[in-house]
């Protein structure tokens, strides 16, 4: 049993590196400048250390139809190379794990947050009965690294590939996945032009990476100009100066602006001991809604046939006059007006992730009841300091009930001769 954030990533030894605190301990939360940072990563200029994360193997012919009976995703068709992602669920329908999964023929391999892996690992091995199925802790061996392009090896990148199969998964959050629902009403889901991956590098190649990367000798080819040149991507500018310069280190900090800018749920922020799939949106990718029985699947069809999600997910425009950005676990206020009295301000969610985007400004991610209307101004208060703030809808009041089922009328007492 691993737990890889007790040790430093060596990439930490570069120039201006500050280490992130809790759940990212281990890794830089930036290299001394976030907005540029972010900038270039959002290029396809730029790689993330996610070495502190987990990697599990399951092997076996049994694998895959295994893993398809216990999780909210399809799994038994994946072909090798295919990635995908797929939720874990308690038999109430709340959400235990959210995973990474690649398949290369021979092992599908499922990335984690480390914080996590023990619990998976443990419930896995109690999951397998007689089937031929082996679960496997990869995390010392392999590293995970993260960056805004679907050719890693335009950034210095070469996966590992123990089965022939590079191992580099590719985030399905782009598009509404095969058997997902879309609860984001807007005409262009900010997720569109969401291009990450995370690459499995062996882990003993860490500290030659961080010497290339502060020597410069990793550059940005250009294959990225064909990568990167879809519509809403970065300017033809800015991806002419990445193709002729370094690939830079990017930190923790400019990854998650990016993420919340993309609506794009995180289980170790986002999710608390409550949370279902349908609150985050989470059945766009991570949910195939007919794939048959799974612990956890009557709760989300019922919510997402009949009802609605107790909680919904907004994005939050912050007002930034006050220099305080909240933090994960500050509370979300509204205010109550009832007739013939004051107004009063109660608490109405909790704020889930925060950063400050490089065309933005100050954004976060909250978790709010799904009554409060999409109208109404929050308040956030952090530090002692209330913080206004506007709502971008994700999920909205509406979502759920899209079983069209014809209501019957009341049967009330007959009278004789009626």
């Amino acid at each position: 049993m691993t737990d890889p954030a007790l040790t430093s990533s060596p990439l930490l030894g570069l120039p201006g590196a500050v280490q992130a605190e809790g759940i990212d301990a281990g890794v830089a939360a930036h290299y001394g400048n976030p907005m540029i940072e972010q900038r270039t990563l959002a290029a396809g200029g730029a790689i993330v250390d996610l070495s502190h994360r987990g990697v599990l193997s399951v092997s076996g012919p049994d694998r895959l139809t295994w893993l398809n009976s216990i999780a909210s995703q399809e799994l038994k068709s994946m072909k090798p190379g295919e990635s995908t992602e797929m939720l874990l669920l308690d038999p109430t329908g709340r959400l235990e794990y959210a995973i990474r999964v690649l398949d290369d023929g021979v092992e599908t391999w499922l990335l984690i947050e480390a914080a996590e892996l023990p619990g998976l690992q443990k419930f896995l091995d109690r999951m397998k009965f007689m089937l031929r199925v082996q679960v496997v802790d990869h995390t010392l061996a392999y590293a995970t690294i993260g960056a805004m392009t679907d050719a890693p090896a335009t950034v210095g990148l070469f996966p590992a590939a123990p089965n022939d199969v590079p191992l580099t998964w590719r985030d399905p959050w782009a598009e509404v996945a095969r058997g997902g629902y879309q609860y984001a009403e807007t005409p262009e889901h900010p997720g569109t032009h969401w291009t990450y991956t995370e690459t499995l590098v062996p882990r003993a190649s860490l500290p030659a990476l961080r010497d290339a990367l502060a020597a410069g000798t990793v550059t940005v080819t250009p294959a990225l100009a064909e990568t990167a040149a879809a519509p809403g991507a970065a300017p033809a500018d800015a991806l002419a100066a990445a193709s002729a310069s370094p690939v830079k280190p990017a930190g923790l900090l400019a990854l998650e602006a990016l993420r919340i800018a993309a609506w794009r749920p995180r289980r170790a922020r986002e999710v608390d001991e409550k949370t279902i799939p349908h609150e985050l949106d989470w059945l766009r990718t991570a949910v195939h809604l007919s794939k048959g029985c799974y612990r956890g699947q009557e709760t989300v069809a019922k919510v997402h046939n009949l009802g609605h999600p107790p909680r919904r997910l907004v994005m939050l425009h912050l007002d930034g006059s006050e220099g305080v950005l909240p933090a994960p676990g500050d509370s979300v206020q509204a205010d109550r007006v009832r007739p013939e009295q004051e107004a009063e301000r109660v608490t109405v969610g909790v704020i889930t992730s925060s950063g400050i985007h490089y065309e933005l400004g100050p954004i976060a991610l909250a978790v709010i009841k799904r009554t409060i209307p999409a109208a109404s101004t929050l308040y956030v208060e952090s530090e002692g300091i209330v913080i206004s703030a506007s709502q971008e809808i994700i999920v909205p009041q509406s979502a759920g009930s899209v079983a069209d089922i014809p209501r019957l009328p009341r049967l009330g007492i007959r009278t004789p001769g009626h």
